[in-house]
């Protein structure tokens, strides 16, 4: 089974940076050219630093779990445009976020 939608709210699971145990949280996420996509405004969330810490992330939707690494967004565009797909047509599309991008195993 693969992710189809283009926009879903699955749970991210990341393991702790501090504990190293798994956490989870449901979060919206953009489905773009084949990666997940997870933004938030500042990085200071536990789940954007565990991502950082640890790479190795699992993704739980529809009953599948599907395991990735996961990397920073560094091109601004990129993340712009995952926004504007996240949000669309909502004034916040348009504020500066960072992106989490992850590649599926």
């Amino acid at each position: 089974m693969k992710i189809t939608e283009d926009l879903f709210r699955p749970i991210l699971i990341t393991k702790g940076r501090k504990t190293g145990k798994e956490h989870g949280v449901m979060l919206r996420a953009v489905n773009h050219n084949g990666k997940i996509y997870f933004s938030r405004h500042r990085p200071d969330g536990d789940w954007f630093q565990n991502a950082i810490a640890n790479p190795q992330v699992k993704i739980q939707y529809n009953g599948s779990v599907f395991t990735g690494q996961a990397k920073l967004v560094k091109d601004e565009e990129l993340s712009k445009k995952i926004s504007e797909l996240k949000y669309p047509g909502e004034e916040r599309a348009k504020k500066k976020r960072v992106t989490i991008e992850v590649t599926l195993d």
